[in-house]
């Protein structure tokens, strides 16, 4: 049976579904060229076949911090205009993964704080998704974690406009995922995107959370 919206899924089945299907172990494709994420979209995936011939792997990571409120919110923030890529686009906290990081997660947990000051006492990590390919070379592997309300941020303005709370129910009903294509060297590959109020949430991030709700929210 298909469940369609993340709203018949309490808080609690929500959590426990993330603790059962979700693990720690790092996806080889994370680091290897020679393992290329998949996304299900044909043009999608022939064109990180081309990016992995073509372009070095920059590693990265961000977190999903799922806000245990009473209804679930997810933390998203607007990246700064000034910014030299993906500028006041919605984004995960997250970004390249240093050598100094022991784990994706610290990497995760670290850019949380630097960003936007999430205290990571607050943030209980329940695991990591598929690694998420970019046309950029970027290999993002997203850590789904539980957040404690009661926390409060600090916004590093040189990189961050804005953190904003988007309820989860929102982003996990397909009824809010949007369907959109455009062409990579003549071929057409497909992309979400999931507006809301006057947020436009797409690209990666919005693609991020489609797998997250096909791992959790389809049974």
């Amino acid at each position: 049976m298909v469940r369609n919206k993340a709203a018949s899924i309490s808080s609690t089945e929500f959590f426990g579904r993330g603790r059962e299907r979700l693990g720690f172990d790092v996806p080889p494709a994370l680091l290897d060229p020679d393992v290329i994420p998949t996304s299900g979209d044909s043009g999608t995936d022939r064109m990180l076949e081309i990016i992995a011939r073509e372009q070095p792997i920059r590693p990265a990571a961000v977190l999903i911090p799922v806000v245990d409120r009473p209804e679930p919110t997810v933390l998203l923030t607007q990246r700064s205009p000034n910014l030299s890529s993906h500028a006041g686009q919605i984004a995960f906290p997250g970004g390249k993964i240093d050598v100094t990081d022991a784990t994706p997660l610290d990497a995760a947990l670290r850019e949380a704080e630097e960003e936007v000051g999430l205290d990571r006492s607050f943030v209980d990590p329940i695991g990591y998704l598929d690694v998420y390919g970019t046309a950029f070379g970027f290999r993002i592997l997203p850590t789904v974690a539980r957040v404690r309300p009661g926390f409060s941020l600090k916004i590093n303005e040189g990189e961050v406009d804005d953190a904003f709370e988007v309820p989860l129910a929102f982003l996990m009903d397909p009824a809010n995922h949007q369907l959109h294509s455009k062409e990579f060297r003549g071929m057409e590959r497909s992309y979400y995107a999931m507006p809301f109020a006057e947020r436009y949430i797409w690209g990666a991030t919005a693609g991020i959370l489609r797998v997250l709700y096909e791992r959790i929210c389809l049974s």
